[in-house]
């Protein structure tokens, strides 16, 4: 069962990593051999697909060789300055592997999956925009909102800093500029708002189950491990996003979902849109906190008002479009539900393209 799951990641990396694709192929084939994969991998055995047991090994290998642990390894991982050579990969990894079994296999029993993907603050710049506008329509005001963002399954926030990033498009630069970190958010079409407006964000808070402090090289390393190490372009925006944190600390509190969400969204700000946002975390939630979350949400939606809007945007998978990414928008009391546009799972490129959300 563990080796069709490690396939299966290797997989889903398909076009989009050959070297990850190629260390999980052949850990599968050392999984079914009772190889070193199986010693680091024991425990595992009866791990659910939820759990990414694959991109859990990938992400504990990677982290050796971008703490300088495994030099000849190293030289495979673009992430370091290396240069992938398939054919001769696994027989590089396998004495990195032996010598760091039981390092591996604690960080692999010890850790979940953790992305914090800077490109997700593209569509959601777009759909704050969006969102701050048509709550002012149906105010009658003639102002976009200002925002205070709440985001669950936070990560370590780097998506928390929305109006702190550049978007640079074909003639101008959206949003900041001058940031340390200026994305191409590869858009065809244009967000249905006024870009010309600014977005003005005055609160911001997000949860986890379990954070990741950004501040520390531990943080940052454990970020860094679950990128993808020959997707250069993902890790050069982890690596902006990570400085740009360091000047504009936001803390994530260790929480469930539901718990944070209730006790976040009883205080009520007058004149400000509270937006309830999250971005592929849906698969990982239980349905129990999913029903609890579902609840707390509709329970803050019936009392608000013009004058103190609710939002949620959310950026997930979507089965009825065959699992593209969505970014979906709900505004109370206005009553607009709206698909805004889908997407790539890391942000970007994104089209926006306006039609009801069911």
């Amino acid at each position: 069962m563990l080796a069709e799951l490690f396939a299966a990641a290797a997989d889903g990396c398909r076009d989009r990593s050959p070297l990850t694709q190629r260390l999980l192929t052949d850990a599968a084939d050392d999984l079914r051999q009772g190889g070193v994969t199986a010693r680091i991998m024991a425990g595992s055995e009866c791990d659910r697909e939820g759990t990414v047991p694959g991109l859990r090994f990938a992400g504990a290998v990677h982290r050796l060789v971008l703490e300088g642990r495994a030099p000849g390894l190293a030289k495979h991982y673009p992430s370091v300055g290396g240069q992938p050579h398939l054919p001769t990969l696994w027989e590089d990894a396998l004495p990195a592997l032996n010598a760091h079994a039981d390092v591996l296999r604690q960080r692999v029993l010890a850790t979940v999956v953790q992305t914090n993907e800077p490109g997700r603050s593209a569509p959601l710049y777009g759909g704050l925009m969006v969102a701050a506008q048509e709550a002012a329509k149906a105010a009658g005001r003639h102002v976009p909102f200002c925002v205070r963002l709440l985001e669950v399954g936070a990560s370590g926030g780097l998506n928390l800093r929305p109006h702190h990033v550049g978007y640079r498009l074909e003639d101008t630069v959206l949003g900041d500029p001058d940031s340390l970190l200026v994305l191409d958010p590869q858009w065809t079409g244009r967000p249905p708002a006024d870009l010309s407006h600014r977005l003005r964000v005055v609160g911001r808070a997000g949860c986890d189950l379990t954070p990741v402090d950004v501040s520390t090289e531990d943080g940052r390393l454990h970020l860094s491990s679950f990128v993808w190490a020959d997707q250069l372009e993902r890790w050069n925006r982890l690596r902006d996003a990570l400085d740009l944190a360091a000047t504009d600390p936001v803390r994530v509190d260790r929480s469930a979902g539901p718990e944070w969400l209730a006790h976040q969204l009883a205080r009520v700000e007058r004149d400000v849109l509270t937006v309830v946002w999250h971005s592929v975390v849906w698969q990982y939630v239980s349905p129990a906190d999913r029903a609890m979350g579902r609840a707390v949400l509709a329970d803050a939606a019936a009392k608000a008002t013009p004058t103190t809007p609710l939002a949620l945007l959310v950026f997930e998978p979507r089965r009825e479009i065959d699992f593209k990414f969505a970014l979906m928008l709900k505004l109370w009391p206005a009553g607009i539900s709206l698909c805004l546009g889908v997407g790539e799972g890391h942000g970007t490129p994104f089209t926006w393209d306006v039609t009801p959300w069911e």
